[in-house]
């Protein structure tokens, strides 16, 4: 496989991984997190959560596969470099 696809996916997985820790940063947890200096902690239903903590929940769930996706294709590109002995 060609170098700039080993690029692309370290370039992936940098962004992703900032995404992420901005989401889980997100996130409401006990003391209302920091979500709740954006809004998202004013909000509080009977049923559950709102429609935004559900699709930061969503969103956060999306990154977090694409970033997993992005370290499995790595590790199978750098298995695959070794492996040909360039």
């Amino acid at each position: 496989m060609p170098i700039w696809f080993a690029y692309t996916l370290i370039v992936l997985l940098v962004i992703t991984s900032v995404l992420l820790t901005l989401l889980i940063l997100l996130h409401r947890g006990k003391g209302g997190g920091l979500s709740s200096m954006f809004g998202g902690g004013v909000s509080s239903s009977l049923a559950g959560s709102s429609v935004a903590e559900k699709n930061l929940d969503r969103y956060t769930v999306l990154v977090g596969v694409v970033w997993f996706a992005a370290i499995v294709g790595l590790g199978l590109w750098l298995r695959l470099q070794m492996n040909s002995g360039a």
